[in-house]
């Protein structure tokens, strides 16, 4: 059976985060000055990212991920698709940008 490709869009990405949605939503956000921002939105603002394909990197809130950890996100970098990491609520943003490879755009 022939693939049904019709066309194909280019991404200006350089990696993909996958951010469990229902973590955060669990959480109620959990990051940021007030501890509301959901870790996806945070970790775009903190790399100066912008939404979309045309942005340097991809930060993605997917549906659940199955793993479900107690005040934390499961996050998973593109990248790196055989080490999960599980960040805590009111974790340092920055330092997770970091860790995940996003730098601050300039």
């Amino acid at each position: 059976m022939e693939a049904c490709v019709k066309a194909r869009m280019r991404a200006n990405w350089s990696s993909a985060i996958l951010v469990c949605g229902k973590c955060s939503k669990k959480l109620g956000g959990g990051f940021g000055a007030a501890g509301g921002t959901p870790l996806a939105k945070a970790l775009r603002q903190a790399a100066g990212l912008k939404k979309g394909r045309k942005a340097a990197a991809g930060v993605v809130a997917v549906k659940c991920l199955g793993v479900c950890p107690k005040r934390a996100v499961t996050v998973i970098d593109g990248r790196n698709p055989g080490e999960w990491l599980i960040v805590r609520a009111g974790a340092d943003v920055a330092s997770v940008s970091r860790q995940l490879g996003l730098t601050a755009q300039a």
